[in-house]
């Protein structure tokens, strides 16, 4: 059986199509300068590799603070604030700006709402975090509660992403392997002429 008829070469191609269709909405290097805040900064990121790679190193600086910031209480500069926070942790962009987008108006209430609740509790139990009067106390719940809840969330994905990237080695391992199995072969020397 030809490599491109296997399963396993089916099931690789229909995963990097659906890959593809995850990503597509997300600011790559081939299409920056479409988004709004991002593009005034295109030819700055272009020139930074390591804002379009998805190796461990960039990876996992991106998943923790993308975290924590799209949980704090600051929608509507999260994009900028994102494509700052990637330039110093030297992450990747397209990992932080898709981690922006868990809060979005759909979900900004309820999200808040939890963020805020969480952080009220942490500051009754510890009595650290309350502010200047009433209002000062709701707004460091508010951080409070983000950071916590985005720490959270930030060792899920990790953990989430370590179990994909075993996967994918697998499924890599596998894949090499099929290739190998249905390589030419090459023909032996002639003999003793």
């Amino acid at each position: 059986m030809p490599v491109r008829s296997h399963p396993l070469h089916r099931q690789w191609l229909a995963r990097r199509r659906r890959l593809r269709r995850w990503l597509r909405p997300l600011p790559r290097r081939a299409n920056v300068a479409r988004y709004p805040i991002i593009k005034w900064f295109a030819v700055a990121a272009r020139k930074r590799p390591y804002l379009w790679s998805f190796k461990r190193a960039q990876v996992m600086p991106s998943l923790y603070v993308g975290a924590v910031l799209a949980l704090m209480p600051v929608y509507g500069l999260q994009v900028a604030i994102g494509l700052a926070l990637a330039i110093l942790v030297r992450g990747n962009l397209t990992v932080m700006i898709a981690l922006q987008m868990i809060t979005n108006p759909l979900t900004l209430g309820p999200i808040y709402l939890g963020t805020h609740a969480l952080g009220q509790w942490l500051i009754a139990l510890t009595g650290y975090g309350e502010g200047v009067g009433e209002i000062g106390t709701r707004v460091n719940a508010l951080v409070v509660g983000g950071l916590v809840a985005g720490l959270g969330l930030a060792v899920l994905l990790d953990l989430g992403w370590r179990l994909l990237a075993w996967e994918a080695r697998h499924f890599s391992a596998q894949l090499r392997a099929l290739h190998l199995l249905h390589a030419p072969k090459d023909p032996e020397p002639p003999a003793g002429k």
